[in-house]
């Protein structure tokens, strides 16, 4: 086997890395990373997101080509689509970064009791579970059959520190409002996180002879101007005093996705300022 460089390592140069919910706060993160080492990002999101608009404007940006596709990745007729006409122009993909999950928000309800475990309805929690699992699920079966095919390949899940710890729903508490109807981190969150991991460890040792490789990487809290209150309480639970910036994340996405993590499989690096130790 020949050795790399440490810089041969991280080179990312004409990969074809497919990510999920590119056009959220971290997708366009894991886009930049991709193309700050030579790699080529595929934007997959839903129409409302615009991502041939934010891949056009990404590329710009970033002097690098940057793709957009409008698709639900719940729908296999869709995926399939994308990775057909990716395949007819490259010949191959790379990366997947499975990155596209709802985010459930107790504001999303109609009363501050929505988010809490009694009420939360599973209409909601179907379809979370819609995007991050079954989303996830189905990505993988057709961009990773493509890899197993090539026999080299990368999947990268995105979880959270809420898919390894508990929530602390002590963040989230109002005062004045009686015990039972305190908002709390609505429960689906925490079953997809949870499952992505699980989904992962079941990729990495299926896919494991075709040379495909298959991570999760669990991000802390990411500050995006939350109520002050919100970041005091939370960066008191995290050993390093503060929440994550935006691009704190973009070495660990490029290393798990290039040949740096090269004898890597099937783990969850978590990444969260200490959080989960305490």
């Amino acid at each position: 086997m020949v050795e790399n460089t440490m810089h041969q390592a991280f080179d990312l140069t004409g990969k074809v890395a497919i990510i999920t919910g590119g056009c959220g706060l971290l997708g366009k993160r894991h886009a930049r990373a991709i193309a700050a080492h030579g790699g080529i990002p595929v934007l997959i999101d839903l129409p409302a997101a615009a991502p041939q608009a934010v891949a056009e404007a990404l590329a710009t940006e970033l002097t690098s080509r940057v793709l957009g596709f409008t698709a639900d990745i719940t729908d296999r007729t869709q995926v399939e689509t994308v990775c057909s006409q990716l395949l007819a122009e490259f010949g191959h993909v790379d990366i997947l970064i499975n990155n596209a999950a709802n985010n459930p928000k107790q504001e999303a309800g109609n009363s501050v009791n929505f988010s809490r475990f009694e009420h939360f309805p599973t209409t909601q929690l179907e379809a979370d579970m819609h995007v991050g699992i079954t989303g996830a699920m189905v990505m993988s079966q057709v961009f990773g059959s493509a890899m197993a095919r090539q026999k080299a390949g990368v999947i990268l899940n995105i979880a959270s520190d809420l898919g390894v710890i508990a929530p602390d729903q002590r963040l989230y508490r109002k005062d004045g409002l009686p015990e039972d109807q305190q908002p709390v981190k609505p429960v689906s969150y925490s079953i997809v996180k949870t499952a992505i991991i699980g989904l992962t460890r079941y990729l990495a040792t299926y896919w494991a002879a075709s040379g495909i490789r298959v991570n999760a990487l669990s991000p802390g809290g990411v500050y995006n101007h939350q109520p002050e209150e919100f970041v005091a309480k939370l960066s008191q639970l995290i050993p390093m005093g503060r929440m994550a910036n935006l691009d704190e994340y973009e070495g660990a996405v490029i290393f798990l996705c290039s040949d740096a993590s090269s004898y890597m499989t099937g783990t969850n690096l978590i990444i969260d300022g200490g959080r989960s130790c305490w």
